[in-house]
């Protein structure tokens, strides 16, 4: 009986052992998640940003900026994309968001087609973060393998938001603090910064810089200021990069170099402080840019995901299940 015992508990043991392993493995993300379940996914989502941004180049920009605005704000999990009802309010009201993030229509039309072809089995989180980096390839950027297996939050919040997301008026020291806490190193934070070499900015988030900031090319701001009044015109948008505004590339360092950053918290990667030699190396090195850039972009994909039983695949992505 002890013998038969035994075998039985080392079975038993085996079996743990084995669940235990494939619950671990359901719960890394993969380039090859859908492989079998949804083959098409990654031509489904590359057509869709591919015919957005035709239509309106600064789309790329807003893609890319959702799913930064979605990742460091408790995780990859697609919580921007749920909006308000009576009884609930989420992340798109508040003040880094309120009318200022968008593309939910592309990532709503995306998911549509997605589900005709692989109902209920790609989340929107997924869906999100391909298409930020698709986005990136359609504006002349770089591609790469992006990790999937993400799960969507049933649930968003709104108080999180203004902690999370920097703003345009952020110190360095600010900054490398909150990409910190999201496990984001300073040469992450540089890189990922980079972004800002397409879209565009409201004169309310740069009026302040163009009127009284000092570390900032005089004829540049005489230009913003035209566009950009002391009263008023606060919805009147310039482009982060007045070089290359919708070519990804490394011209948004070459700005800083030269003290032509629209935004404050752009300007002070090169300012005296410990990014400078980052901001320069990019600017000389485009190819160092881009590939710090995918290795940061891969880097902030895994921050806090829902894998495996957590969360859901929603079927609409502006609302849970």
């Amino acid at each position: 009986m002890a013998i038969t015992s035994n075998k039985m508990a080392m079975a038993l043991a085996t079996v743990l052992l084995a669940m235990l392993l494939v619950g671990n493995s359901s719960a890394h993300l993969s380039p090859n998640f859908y492989y079998t379940t949804c083959p098409k996914l990654l031509g489904i989502v590359r057509a869709g940003v591919q015919s957005a941004v035709a239509k309106e180049a600064r789309m790329g920009a807003s893609l890319l900026r959702l799913h930064f605005h979605d990742c460091f704000v408790n995780g990859c999990d697609g919580s921007i994309l749920l909006e308000d009802t009576p009884t609930f309010i989420g992340e798109q009201t508040a003040a880094p968001n309120v009318r200022s993030v968008r593309g939910f229509d592309v990532i709503e039309s995306i998911k549509k087609n997605v589900e005709k072809v692989c109902p209920g089995v790609v989340s929107c989180a997924d869906i999100l973060t391909l298409s930020a980096r698709d986005s990136v390839v359609a504006l002349g950027g770089p591609s790469w393998e992006v990790k999937l297996g993400r799960r969507d939050s049933q649930t968003a919040s709104f108080s999180d938001v203004a902690g999370a997301i920097p703003p345009p008026t952020a110190t360095l020291d600010s900054l490398i603090d909150r990409f910190n806490t999201k496990g984001l190193s300073p040469r992450d934070l540089v890189a990922l910064s980079g972004a800002h070499t397409i879209g565009q900015a409201k004169c309310l988030f740069f009026k302040n810089r163009i009127y009284n900031e000092t570390n900032i090319d005089e004829s540049f701001a005489d230009e913003r200021q035209r566009n950009c009044p002391v009263n008023g015109g606060d919805d009147n948008r310039a482009p982060l990069d007045f070089e290359t505004p919708n070519l990804f590339d490394n011209y948004y360092y070459k700005n800083l170099l030269d003290q032509k950053a629209l935004l404050r918290s752009d300007q002070v990667l090169h300012d005296g402080g410990s990014t400078d030699s980052l901001v320069e190396l990019y600017s000389d090195d485009s190819d160092a840019f881009e590939a710090d850039f995918v290795t940061a972009m891969i880097k902030m994909g895994d921050i806090e995901p829902l894998t495996g039983s957590q969360g859901e695949i929603r079927n609409v992505c502006s609302r849970p299940n």
